[in-house]
């Protein structure tokens, strides 16, 4: 006898990083990262409403979906921004899209424009 149950799919990067850019906190943490790399310890610092294990356990999400690239130095860990599966979600969804639209749009003022 078969079962009708399927195993769970197994979560793709792509659902880990929308699932890691869900939380308004951990896009302010790529946000923080974006110019430079910094600190866990000044991270702690630019968000003084949670405590330092919650922004340990946003890093961590982060990191497992390859968001946040992070390395010691003796006793410092310092936290780099991975730009590249924001891209790879920017060439698969954004890119066309906004093409599309931005294609519409012209058409749309062209069509306007001849009255």
């Amino acid at each position: 006898m078969s079962s009708s149950k399927t195993a769970p799919r197994r979560e793709t990067q792509e659902d880990l990083v929308f699932k890691a850019l869900a939380a308004p906190v951990r896009r302010a943490i790529l946000d923080a990262l974006k110019d430079n790399p910094q600190t866990t310890t000044e991270l702690c610092a630019r968000f003084p409403e949670i405590d330092r294990c919650t922004v340990m356990q946003h890093l961590k999400v982060l990191e497992g979906a390859d968001l946040v690239i992070a390395h010691k130095v003796g006793r410092v860990r310092w936290n780099h921004l991975n730009a590249l599966p924001i891209k790879t979600i920017h060439d698969r969804w954004i890119g066309p899209h906004a093409a599309g639209a931005a294609d519409k749009l012209a058409r749309l003022k062209a069509g306007l424009e001849r009255g």
